[in-house]
């Protein structure tokens, strides 16, 4: 018998499990189901990767099963709220494939779609809706969608969904919901000031913490090179097309800060040979969701993106993080790296260090408390870098596209939750050639 099957989940939930060859439980997964199963409040903190949308997915799903209701019209029982498009959709298949074996039913929507289309398939009302934020109060506002039947509440990704700002979208949704209900908040991280929040939201909750507050996944060998900002593009593609060719990369996946920037960094690399795609809230749906299966079935070795529209990023095999730009919250790099090292396996993280960045860098040392080994700079850089073509045209056209309310571009989670949230209030000068150093390397715990 199965870790699930003692717990006494429903037999049609432990048979998709099986079918999936899901037989021990995650950590995570072990202290929350329990509590949620009693219907418990919950305050889950877990790193990526962990599991956590089985470890509300399954309990919610057994206890809608077991108070079965017929639909109401443009309504739901369950109410699940993500950041991001791809983290909205990748929880909804989830929770498909877990509820195969049942007569439930999961809806999903999202801006980068069309509205009129998700509002005739919510007419009929569902148990489980997973929304991001925007198209969520977008279909509420056009009438299409009630909230006053949801039973469980659920807010993946809590603290980035705050940091985004988004406070007051989901206060409002909060005030749409009935007091009555079960309320779960999952992240990654939990700082005082979110958990604090968080209080409006979930009343005497479990608290649930797997890992340490904002340590960085222990199977990441995490590397620092110190070079000015205008030497970045040609170390990094230097970097990838050495680790390509040689077969130490697999797959990478590339941060930057901004939309535009990714959209820069992709062209320099194709240039160079290196094949890449980006994705971010200026990429069409459609664009976003061809970039990602590409990366996902190995056919694009190179994936770059901003920190929000990564933040669906479930893929195994992601051998390397590169930080091209440093995120200026320190928690952010605790999302960044755990992209890799995921189903037990190892990964390498890089960053990329500019004079100006030198303060997020001691951030996030002091917050993760971990030390970043130096990484020199590959033998005949500056020769090397002046073999490389230059950058791949813009494209005519390229960026945002119609972003009208409730059109086909419409998520007002998007300009936020998707590029530019968290740019820098610096810019970062190109400095000169003479202060390029390199440091980097494995992590040693500090203190």
């Amino acid at each position: 018998m199965s870790y699930f099957a003692k717990l006494g989940l429903s037999e049609p939930l432990t048979r998709a499990l099986a079918s999936r060859g899901y037989n021990e439980a995650t950590p995570i997964q072990q202290q929350a189901i329990p509590a949620l199963l009693q219907g418990r409040d919950l305050l889950g903190i877990a790193q990526t990767g962990t599991g956590k949308t089985a470890a509300f997915a399954l309990p919610s799903l057994h206890l809608l099963l077991a108070n079965q209701k017929p639909h109401r019209p443009a309504s739901c029982r369950m109410l699940v709220l993500s950041p991001t498009r791809e983290l909205a959709a990748q929880i909804a298949d989830n929770m498909r494939g877990y509820a195969k074996f049942t007569n439930l039913s999961v809806e999903c929507i999202f801006g980068g779609v069309p509205v009129g289309k998700q509002a005739r398939a919510l007419s009929r009302g569902c148990d489980v809706l997973v929304a991001t934020p925007g198209r969520l109060l977008d279909l509420i506002d056009q009438r299409a969608l009630t909230l006053r039947e949801v039973e469980i509440f659920v807010l993946d990704e809590a603290d980035q969904m705050m940091d985004l700002g988004f406070i007051h979208p989901l206060k409002r949704v909060a005030a749409m919901l009935p007091k009555p209900r079960q309320s779960l908040f999952f992240s990654a991280t939990m700082p005082k000031a979110i958990a604090e929040l968080g209080k409006q939201f979930i009343h005497d909750p479990v608290r649930v913490e797997i890992a340490p507050q904002s340590t960085t996944a222990e199977r990441v060998e995490q590397f620092v090179t110190f070079v000015n900002q205008a030497e970045k593009q040609a170390l990094l593609t230097l970097r990838l097309r050495a680790g390509l060719a040689d077969k130490s990369i697999d797959r990478a996946l590339v941060f930057t800060r901004t939309k535009h920037g990714a959209d820069r960094v992709v062209r320099h690399l194709e240039s160079a040979g290196v094949p890449a795609a980006a994705i971010h809230g200026n990429k069409s749906q459609g664009q976003r969701t061809a970039a990602l299966n590409a990366f996902r079935q190995g056919k694009t070795a190179v994936l770059v993106a901003t920190d929000i529209a990564a933040r669906g990023i479930d893929v195994t095999g992601i051998s390397h993080v590169f930080n091209f730009e440093m995120p200026n919250v320190a928690e952010q790099y605790v999302h960044r790296i755990g992209r890799t090292a995921r189903a037990g396996r190892d990964g390498i993280a890089i960053s990329f260090v500019a004079p100006d960045e030198k303060p997020y860098l001691r951030d996030i040392e002091k917050l993760a408390r971990v030390k970043l080994d130096p990484m020199a700079l590959p033998e005949g850089f500056i020769e090397d870098a002046r073999k490389l073509p230059a950058a791949a045209s813009k494209p005519s056209g390229q960026g945002g596209g119609n972003r009208g309310r409730g059109g086909q571009g419409s998520d007002r989670s998007a300009p936020r939750a998707d590029g530019d949230g968290q740019r820098s209030k610096r810019r970062f000068g190109s400095g000169n050639r003479s202060g390029v150093g390199a440091h980097a390397g494995k992590v040693r715990r500090a203190g």
